[in-house]
């Protein structure tokens, strides 16, 4: 299960930074946390995970039935 958030949270990050990291340069820390957690944390729950898990799925093996 660690893995699989570490898969989502690390590009997400990335990304959000890459996109708006110039403009939260100019705010304290505390709010650039806030800002980015209160984004980043409903797309984990939401989407991320749950897309990660479906492409899991899609792409693992299936048992073979007789």
């Amino acid at each position: 299960m660690a893995l699989k958030i570490w898969m989502v949270i690390y590009p997400s990050i990335t990304l959000f930074l890459f996109l708006f990291g110039q403009q939260l340069a100019a705010l304290p820390l505390y709010q650039r946390t806030f800002i980015l957690t209160i984004s980043l944390v409903p797309w984990m729950m939401f989407v991320g995970v749950p897309a990660l898990d479906f492409l899991l799925k899609w792409f693992s093996p299936k048992p073979f039935s007789k």
